[in-house]
């Protein structure tokens, strides 16, 4: 007769899971080496701070990746959510319509104003960039220009993580590691304003840049450039640049001589976050064709992007067939409800007129901190769009070692002094460090002496390291 196996002695230790080992099945895993410390673990959110789950407190003074612009636990929001959820979650949009997807869309054409007819709703701002590319490629084809493939953009510059994103992105770094996978599109210089080559002021160097787009167009050849995306106002790649209203004006004018279609990328720029709802329209005869948005569209409450398009040019590719496009969350009515939701908040609370206002206070505290600190060299932005440029020595302009990687120690030491500061290192730090400044519109006065002084004494910790490591 057959004895019962024995069974396995028990191990001396017990097993360790996926998510015990060092950031495990944590998407943390993927960008940092196991042993590296790990960030606080999130336990909630309300109003402009976050708590972690042993309950220290943060101001989140960049609303995440400069997401969300409502703050956090908004409860219009979460109760739309709740009963949007309540009713159907998902339903495929080319079998059925949803009321919120119409709404959402009325409105924020009726926010964007003239020229903007109709609204592709998606999962976020990669897919609003790929969606507007190959919206202005499509249309092309339809309209007898098939010949027009090529999407000029600048360097730097940042316009998602997609291969489609990534082939208009100006980032040698990303380059590097996946240019072999894309086909390059041309770019031309960004009108940086901090550090200007020899002989130039801030507004001779942006026409110079503008002035660029056209020898582009010319050397390409006309006939096969087919649009120029742009962030109008910067964002991780530039820091918040603000162009001269004469560089939009030139732009406008090379794209109309040339038949080249003008994408605003406004993922981080719009749904008021510079005190208008789009920061196109702080320059309203530079009008472009195609934007998009995302980020506080949504205010991170659920995933959404959005592009924005005339009728003549969505009416060209839908009487042609339709736009060979899409994704399967895209327009999905929960994300819908939520958005709607968020966008009653920015009117019943006044947020856009509340970012200007806002913006204005914030600006004038980070200037007087520049006068204090010995490492904030520039400080620009429009409304709560804005950021601080790092520098190991103010009147040279001289950037500190890329090595050293500025904002991800400022990152480190804001945490000690409860403020969260998001960075992204473009181009790694080719081009001069940048902290985003970007809190939650819905941000107190009291608020903002709040984030200024916790992020005036994080800069005092990374003072002191840049000295003890004699990097100044």
């Amino acid at each position: 007769m057959n004895q019962p196996a024995a069974r396995p002695s028990a191990p001396s230790t017990p097993p360790r899971l996926l998510g015990d080992t060092p950031h495990g099945g944590s998407v943390l895993a993927f960008y940092s080496p196991k042993g590296s410390p790990r960030p606080p673990r999130v336990g909630r959110g309300e109003g402009v701070y976050l708590w972690d789950a042993d309950g220290q407190r943060y101001l989140d003074a960049t609303a995440g990746a400069v997401v969300a612009n409502i703050g956090h636990g908004n409860p219009h929001v979460l109760a739309a959510m709740q009963e949007q959820a309540s009713r159907v979650s998902f339903a495929y949009p080319r079998f059925f319509e949803s009321e919120h997807n119409i709404a959402l869309a009325d409105r924020v054409c009726s926010l964007a104003g003239e020229g903007f007819d109709r609204a592709f709703f998606v999962s976020g701002g990669s897919e609003a960039n790929e969606s507007a590319i190959k919206l202005a490629r499509h249309y092309a084809v339809v309209s007898g220009q098939g010949s027009r493939w090529k999407v000029i953009s600048r360097n730097p510059s940042y316009h998602g993580s997609t291969l489609g994103a990534l082939a208009v992105t100006g980032d040698e770094h990303t380059q590097s590691i996946y240019g072999a996978m894309i086909k390059p599109m041309p770019k031309v210089p960004a009108p940086l304003s901090y550090r200007l080559p020899e002989g130039h002021t801030e507004e001779s160097y942006a026409m110079a840049c503008a002035e660029d787009l056209a020898r582009t167009i010319e050397r390409e050849g006309p006939e096969t450039v087919l649009a120029f995306i742009l962030e109008p106002i910067g964002g991780l790649s530039t820091g918040a640049v603000v162009s001269p209203a004469a560089y939009f004006e030139r732009v406008r004018q090379t794209c109309d001589q040339y038949g080249v279609l003008l994408i605003y990328d406004e993922i981080m720029s719009g749904a008021g976050r510079t005190g208008e709802f789009l920061a196109a329209h702080h320059w309203q005869a530079a009008r472009p064709d195609l934007v998009t948005l995302a980020k506080g569209l949504a205010a991170g409450y659920t995933p959404l992007g959005c592009l924005l398009a005339p009728d003549r040019i969505v009416d060209a590719v839908a009487g042609s067939g339709g736009f060979v496009h899409g994704h399967t969350y895209f327009t999905n009515p929960l994300s819908c409800a939520v958005a709607n939701a968020v966008m009653d908040e920015v009117e019943r609370q006044g947020l856009v007129a509340r970012a200007r206002e806002r913006g204005l206070g914030l600006r004038r505290r980070l200037e007087a901190l520049a006068e204090r600190s010995p490492l904030v060299g520039d400080v620009r932005g429009l409304g709560l769009l804005s950021a601080i440029e790092i520098v190991a020595d103010k009147g040279s302009r001289r950037a500190l070692p890329p090595e050293f990687n500025a904002p991800a120690k400022l990152t480190v030491h804001g945490l000690r002094h409860g403020i969260a500061l998001y960075n992204r290192r473009a181009n790694l730090g080719a081009f001069g460090d940048f902290q985003m400044i970007t809190p939650p519109l819905t941000i107190s006065e009291s608020e903002l002496d709040e984030l200024v002084e916790r992020l005036e004494r994080a800069l005092a910790d990374l003072a002191d390291e840049v000295t003890r490591l004699k990097l100044i």
